[in-house]
């Protein structure tokens, strides 16, 4: 089950969604790590982590990490209609790796700078 994190402080949305948005980039291509998958598919991967998005933020998102080489597609025939698979292609692996890993440090370094506590 998600926990919902809830503070008693008003904190500006957009910085809340600026933090969000990197991490959404890099859950996507984690979802993508594990095999092909249809938006749909992402979007259910997600919500299923935790991590919900828009189909309104969601689209743009891949097609944009497509135009920067980190993600392939094909549309392919399901039923009565065509859906687009998208995978990672060997740049989108390379950036996933290098983004996980920067992940990690900064995470590692945030938790270091709270005095350990998580």
């Amino acid at each position: 089950m998600c926990a919902l994190i809830r503070t008693q402080l008003m904190i500006d949305p957009a910085l809340m969604q600026e933090l969000r948005r990197g991490t959404l980039v890099l859950a996507v291509l984690s979802v993508l790590k594990q095999g092909e998958a249809c938006g749909a598919d992402v979007r259910v991967r997600l919500a299923q982590a935790c991590l919900p998005i828009e189909e309104g933020a969601l689209y743009p998102m891949l097609r944009r990490l497509e135009s920067q080489s980190l993600l392939v597609s094909e549309r392919r025939p399901e039923g009565s209609r065509l859906k687009r698979m998208y995978q990672l292609s060997e740049a989108g692996a390379a950036a996933h790796t290098a983004m996980f890993e920067q992940w990690r440090s900064f995470t590692e370094s945030l938790v270091h700078l709270n005095g350990g506590n998580q």
